[in-house]
């Protein structure tokens, strides 16, 4: 597992299951949104972002958490070996943008370009909570056509057991389960919250 694209819906623990893993994995870290927002939420050109994107998959190992299915897919997907589609429900997702917002406002979160301060508007929250109605399944079918299998994740506690059973090293090919089976057992750890 050296290279990992990360999908899902915001406020779903994307970001945070990307720094966990990279942590334990020892692999950089690349969060979408900070290579594609200008400072003060200001689009960038197409070309430019895309050039980026490149530049920051061109190595043989990395975290890539984000969606942005229509612009980046061809540029990351054949090269993953691994896509995990972080499946929370809508409730979670929503309670979460709302915290963060609350908590954070004002601030710079690690995962977003310099000068893109937390913020909460319509359109924002309207992706979220139509999410799994109108993106999820699109967004599914696109990393679909790439051939790699897709690790669904649908809960902290299934995040928290895939992070624990993760190693630098490749997992023992032994009968019990390995990172890329479902569920899990163990406690979510302090960075998944426990939902609402």
């Amino acid at each position: 597992m050296q290279r990992v694209v990360i999908l899902g819906c915001s406020g779903g623990g994307k970001s945070t299951l990307a720094r966990a893993m990279g942590a334990r994995l020892g692999l950089p870290v690349v969060h979408l949104d900070a290579l594609f927002w200008r400072p003060n939420w200001v689009e960038p050109d197409g070309p430019a972002f895309r050039a980026k994107v490149a530049e920051a998959h061109a190595g043989d190992a990395w975290i890539s958490d984000g969606n942005y299915a229509g612009r980046t897919f061809d540029l990351r997907l054949p090269r993953a070996d691994t896509v995990i589609f972080v499946d929370q429900p809508r409730r979670v997702c929503m309670w979460r943008i709302f915290k963060r917002w609350w908590t954070d406002r004002g601030q710079r979160r690690a995962d977003l370009a310099e000068g893109c301060y937390e913020n909460l508007d319509w359109e924002f929250t309207k992706w979220v909570w139509t999410f799994e109605a109108k993106h999820r399944a699109n967004i599914l079918a696109a990393a679909e056509r790439y051939g790699t299998p897709i690790i669904m994740l649908r809960s902290d506690r299934e995040i928290a057991a895939f992070v624990e059973r993760l190693s630098p090293d490749p997992p023992p090919q032994s009968g019990g389960g390995g990172p890329r089976s479902g569920g899990g057992g163990s406690s979510p750890p302090s960075s998944f919250p426990a939902s609402p």
